[in-house]
This record gives structure tokens, C-alpha cells and sequence, in this order.
């Protein structure tokens, strides 16, 4: 049966340099540090590559793969998500997924998706999610 975990959290991005040229070619990477709030209590940790056009209404794309470790709905464990972003004259489009058997401890077995919301500056999701038993 799918359920649903909601709350809150705040992320610290900090950009570390791309490669060991001075080259600007609209490239970044960032270091992810995260606190999540509610149904999950957790850190996550991760790394993201992004891409900018420069294009006017904000164009470009990110990806990026975080570790997150703590509880969700009491279940203690950790379990990686992978992040696809783009961004296309302003329509954003964002898909966050559990990595198939990434989960451990009491989150083995763990399947899902995350949305993400922001709104005046504060960031929420709503991570609809399986937890199946692992024989």
C-alpha cells in the first residue's frame, strides 16, 4: 500500500569548482547538505551537476544523487534518491525517485517518488512511497 510522508527541510549548496580550469562554460557542481523535517527526519547528503544556457526565462538542467539517512515514519535507515531537473523558458519539470534497492535497515525494500514545493523561500515534500518486505 502506498503511503505518504510530508514536512519540510533546508538545503546548503556549496559550489566547489568544476575542473581544474579557469573556463567558463556554464557548468556547475555543488555539495548538498540537508535537513529534513516531519513524517521524515533525516540528513541527506549528495553532489549535483548543473547547466545553464543563459537563455532568457532561465533555461537549464541539473542532476544530482543524495544520500539520506535517519527515519521515515519511525523506520530508521538510509536510502539514495536521484534528482533529474530542467528548467525550459521558465517551466521547470522535476522528477526525484528512490534508487531500486537502495534502502537499508528498517527502509529495505523501499520504493518512491518525491515532489518538491517552494514557496516563499521555504522548501517542502511530499514523498509518496512502498515499503515492501524483503524475505
Amino acid at each position: 500500500m502506498e503511503k505518504q510522508a510530508k514536512g519540510s527541510f533546508e538545503v546548503k549548496m556549496t559550489p566547489k569548482a568544476w575542473s581544474e580550469t579557469s573556463e567558463e562554460h556554464g557548468l556547475g557542481r555543488f555539495l548538498l547538505d540537508k535537513q529534513y523535517h516531519g513524517d521524515l527526519e533525516a540528513t541527506g547528503n549528495g553532489q549535483m551537476l548543473s547547466a545553464g544556457t543563459g537563455a532568457p526565462g532561465s533555461s537549464g538542467a541539473y542532476v544530482a544523487i543524495e544520500k539520506i539517512t535517519g527515519a521515515l515514519d519511525g523506520r530508521k535507515g538510509a536510502f539514495i534518491v536521484y534528482h533529474v531537473g530542467v528548467m525550459n523558458r521558465g517551466v521547470p519539470e522535476l522528477k526525484l525517485a528512490v534508487v531500486p534497492d537502495s534502502g537499508t535497515g528498517e527502509l529495505q525494500g523501499l520504493a518512491g517518488s518525491i515532489t518538491i514545493a517552494i514557496a516563499e523561500g521555504k522548501h517542502s515534500y511530499d514523498f509518496a512511497y512502498t515499503l515492501a518486505t524483503i524475505q
